[in-house]
């Protein structure tokens, strides 16, 4: 390590003397050209005519004087050439052109006439032995830091992907001196590339050797660095990385590429979402645009987790109004200074706190802002929570959603869109019964706002929809978040069952349908649209596959523990129910479930009467919402 040190030490110390640099090309230059002359007379020096000695000491002051001018112009005493690349090398054919520019401005001026080979000879060997001192450095800088001992590695990389980014993550761990880790081998899927070398580093094999490298090598690190492979491909990586036990990251995108941050500090660990294998979401920006531009948008729930992307998508597409409404102050507020910071005063943000509860409360928004389109987020959604608060899933889901639904009619709004849950299909829980009766309503409100409009002979009324779709990563309830703090902790991560089975999607994606399918609510009103949640993902699997990707073995390092269903929990969920049938859309990712019909009156009926129940907190609303969704049975 001492050869290191003194390595270092003097590398630090030419880096910061230019001046020492300027005399060093001085003569250089001197050099080059008296070399040239020698050259040119056999390297008899007694050869040499007088004219051209005294030529030379005449001229040789300006061509210093003018090489050293242009490298400072071009920065190129500037540079920190231990990270010295193509850029730096034409700047100094820049620099070196305008050089000899010069020579030939001299020659015009002095008129002494020196020996073509003079010129050629000199010119040529000042630039390639200024260039090749510079570029001594990043040489001696390479070797030092392979000079580091394989023992003192901490982290041995295994680097996936041999393009552009590959390459700026083994450039940036080869010259980095705070690092222990050191960069063994590149995989790559182009065949072409094998036993060839990046920065001296050997491409090993495709994807499929990945193992065996892992082992070969003693790899306990791997780096997706291909952020512009489809997600597909990203995904059928990754479940190869899961079969070794090295930690897993990436870099997060390919907008860092395009915009020269790739960096090691920039890595991420895999997230679920890398897991999923999944492109993102195709929507048409321009309709859903239109739909939103200059309308007024109350979102209800506005500061949750779906909600508040919500508010984010819609705030892009320059609404004349966007209304936060939310009963949590602190959602409320973290939403709404995220979009201030963000737009300023071009976006018109409106954020008001109260409960979806107060039908007075309501009225007053809307006879106040006169909101177009309502998205209506508001919910409990935790599962086991509401369970053992029934009555609360009632007052808040239900209700909430038939005060927001009914007000909607009165203070003629355009649009409305309930966002509802595949827990709603066949619910063996109450948060998901709860949310069929809000599909049950807003289908109701639909007919009803239809015939009033008919009975006072106008063509617009109130159009009504559901989106319905399964579970979203990030959100307040997601398990995904228990995984990794649970990780995080050395375990156990808990899983409820070996065999459930959930679909996923991320909240922007999610949110992005959801804005599409209301563009689609224009004309298929009172439908509930379903939105394809992709390939059912097992949780005992992902699991699994978060704890080898995070570096650790299942039930060695981290121990799965199954915990048994917790009440009215599904082993799966379902996206329709049989008698909804199933309409697709020109966005295959948007299904259409038609209303199943029902008594309008006798649910009313049946509303007031669950409404009674759950205000005095009656013990058998579970069996009371059963009467009404029959698909419902508690599990009690």
């Amino acid at each position: 390590m001492k050869k290191n040190s003194l390595l270092s030490s003097i590398l630090n110390k030419i880096q910061h003397v230019s001046i020492a640099m300027a005399l060093l090309d001085a003569a250089i230059i001197a050099g080059s050209y008296f070399f040239a002359l020698m050259i040119r007379f056999d390297f008899h020096y007694s050869w040499i005519d007088r004219y051209y000695t005294t030529g030379y000491a005449s001229v040789i002051i300006w061509y210093i004087l003018i090489d050293v001018i242009m490298l400072h112009m071009f920065h190129l005493y500037q540079s920190v050439w231990k990270f010295a690349g193509a850029y730096e090398l034409l700047r100094s054919v820049y620099a070196w052109v305008f050089a000899q520019i010069g020579v030939v401005i001299v020659y015009f001026i002095t008129r002494i006439q020196m020996p073509v080979s003079f010129y050629i000879i000199g010119g040529l060997m000042s630039f390639g032995f200024t260039t090749m001192v510079r570029f001594m450095y990043r040489a001696l800088s390479v070797f030092k830091d392979y000079g580091v001992s394989d023992d003192a590695i901490v982290e041995r990389v295994m680097v996936v992907g041999a393009g552009a980014a590959g390459r700026e993550i083994i450039q940036e761990y080869m010259h980095s001196t705070s690092l222990k880790a050191k960069v063994f081998c590149v995989v790559d899927d182009d065949a072409r590339l094998v036993k060839k070398y990046i920065n001296g580093v050997p491409i090993e094999g495709t994807r499929e050797d990945i193992p065996e490298l892992a082992n070969k090598y003693d790899i306990n690190k791997i780096i997706l660095a291909i952020p512009s492979a489809p997600k597909r491909v990203q995904k059928e990586i990754l479940d190869i990385c899961s079969s070794t036990s090295c930690r897993v990251q990436t870099i997060p995108g390919v907008y860092q590429l395009l915009n020269g941050t790739v960096s090691i500090k920039n890595l991420r660990d895999v997230d679920v979402e890398d897991l999923l294998g999944r492109d993102p979401v195709e929507t048409d920006l321009s309709k859903i645009g239109n739909f939103i531009k200059d309308k007024v948008v109350l979102v209800t729930g506005g500061g949750g987790s779906i909600g508040s992307e919500l508010c984010r998508q819609v705030a892009e597409k320059q609404p004349k109004a966007l209304i936060i409404f939310d009963i949590f102050e602190g959602n409320a507020y973290w939403i709404q200074l995220e979009l201030k910071k963000k737009y300023g005063n071009s976006l018109n943000l409106i954020t008001l706190i109260g409960s979806v509860r107060n039908m007075s409360r309501l009225d007053s928004i809307m006879d106040e802002y006169k909101p177009d389109i309502i998205f209506h987020a508001a919910a409990h959604k935790h599962v086991p929570l509401m369970e053992d608060s029934p009555n609360e899933a009632i007052k808040n889901n239900v209700m909430g959603t038939y005060n927001v639904a009914d007000a909607a009619i009165r203070h003629n709004v355009k649009w409305f869109v309930l966002i509802s849950t595949d827990k709603a299909v066949n619910p063996t829980n109450i948060m998901g019964a709860s949310k069929r009766l809000c599909e049950m309503i807003i289908q109701m409100m639909n007919r009803r706002s239809h015939r009033l409009a008919q009975e006072k002979g106008l063509t617009q009324y109130t159009k009504f929809s559901a989106v319905r779709f399964g579970n979203v990563l990030g959100s307040s309830g997601s398990v995904i978040p228990l995984f990794k703090k649970q990780i995080e902790a050395g375990g156990p991560v808990t899983v409820t069952d070996k065999n459930i089975i959930r679909y996923f999607m991320t909240i922007p994606e999610a949110v992005a349908l959801v804005l599409q399918a209301a563009y689609y609510a224009q004309e298929y009103d009172g439908d509930v649209f379903v939105l394809d949640m992709g390939d059912p993902v097992k949780i005992d699997d992902m699991a699994r596959k978060l704890i080898r990707l995070s570096g650790y073995i299942p039930d060695v390092d981290i121990e799965v523990k199954y915990t048994g269903l917790r009440p009215g929990e599904k082993l799966y969920e379902e996206r329709l129910m049989d008698e909804e049938g199933m309409q697709t859309t020109e966005n295959k990712m948007i299904s259409i479930g038609h209303p199943i019909s029902m008594d309008d009156d006798e649910f009313m009926v049946q509303l007031e009467e669950l409404e009674k129940a759950a205000n005095s907190e009656s013990p058998n609303i579970k069996q009371i919402v059963s009467n009404i969704v029959p698909t419902y049975v508690p599990k009690d």
